[in-house]
């Protein structure tokens, strides 16, 4: 690929989490290895540290404000660390291995998925005393939950290819998605206004929800196929969701237009499966995690000027088009049931 990318090397077995952070001047990234790193970007090399864990960890995630880091691991713990000194502050056995976990916007609540009964737990992330738990959540492993910006719901995906939001208010299940994919679904994100839930499995698609209107049961996702050519592992929709990137088992990862439904670019160049990705705040540069225990950092400030993303907009024939309905521009493709498209992406999903 055209994109100039860094190696980021520091782990000795799959990195299966990684995340901006710091004003996307340092990163994040957990491991099978049993370490979390924090790196610093432009020196390419691990500042921190954060050794507890026993076991291979599954997930690191951080508060907004940068300041606690929460992870999840095979050693049937979360744990929180305090950023600065990477001290552990806290840790919960859980029954079970501990496959995700996420902490809310507000810095307030954790939650964390285990193997054990297929249990959701949610902790108040200072005491950390348990708040909630949900027993026989999903009908297989849990693979990925994660809150809600409001902080009030959490979604979480299994691979029993349900989709479900749980609320904390109420304490019950809101909505249930069954229909969703045809395979396990890997992982789950928001928007970061939260109108917009994007899903990613093992059928080898991505699906966009819009969970504004609260019954989005009854609306179509839009469906971005055809980027990978095995099963999808990560997602994550770009800050202002113009982007969202996926990375899958087929080493690469893919970079969608969101408006448009279609794929830019694939970034080749891992030796393993991509495990996660992450976008920085600006949209210069992308990062992934991959089985190959490495990082790649990937530069894509002039991806919209690389031969085959504008060869790609001239064959399918697309166009910018204004929707009728928000008024901005948006990539307009050609359906093959000459239906005309007037609308973007998301006014689409939302009426």
């Amino acid at each position: 690929s055209q994109v100039h990318f860094e190696i980021l090397r520091g782990h000795s077995d799959m990195v299966s989490s990684c995340h901006f952070c710091c004003e996307d001047t340092k990163i994040l990234s957990c491991s099978y290895d049993r370490t979390v790193k924090l790196w610093d970007v432009d020196r390419g090399i691990p500042i921190q540290v954060f050794e507890e864990h026993t076991a291979p960890i599954s997930e690191c995630n951080l508060t907004p404000d940068d300041r606690r880091v929460v992870t999840s691991s095979y050693d049937n713990t979360a744990k929180a660390w305090d950023m600065e000194t990477g001290k552990m502050l806290w840790t919960v056995e859980h029954e079970g291995i501990v496959t995700s976990c996420n902490i809310s916007c507000d810095g307030r609540y954790m939650i964390s998925g285990s193997d054990k009964e297929n249990t959701i737990y949610v902790f108040d992330a200072v005491s950390a005393t348990v708040v909630s738990r949900l027993q026989g959540h999903h009908k297989s492993t849990i693979t990925r939950c994660c809150f809600h910006p409001d902080n009030q719901r959490v979604t979480s995906v299994s691979y029993d290819k349900t989709i479900k939001l749980w609320d904390m208010t109420t304490r019950s299940t809101s909505i249930t998605i069954n229909e969703g994919h045809s395979n396990a679904i890997s992982d789950c994100c928001f928007t970061s206004d939260g109108h917009y839930l994007c899903t990613a499995s093992w059928d080898r698609s991505l699906k966009i929800w819009d969970i504004k209107t609260g019954e989005f049961q009854c609306h179509e996702p839009v469906s971005l196929s055809q980027g990978h050519e095995g099963s999808v592992s990560s997602c994550l929709f770009s800050q202002d969701a113009s982007l969202v990137v996926s990375g899958g088992y087929d080493k690469t990862i893919a970079i969608w237009d969101t408006e448009a439904g279609c794929k830019k670019l694939s970034l080749k160049g891992h030796w393993d499966w991509v495990t996660d990705v992450a976008i920085s705040k600006n949209k210069k540069w992308i990062l992934s995690a991959s089985k190959d225990s490495t990082l790649r950092l990937w530069n894509i400030e002039k991806m919209d000027h690389i031969s085959s993303v504008t060869e790609s907009r001239k064959a399918g024939g697309s166009k910018i088009a204004q929707c009728e309905e928000c008024e901005k521009p948006f990539l307009c493709l050609p359906r093959s049931d000459s239906e005309v498209i007037s609308r973007c992406v998301f006014c689409r999903l939302s009426s």
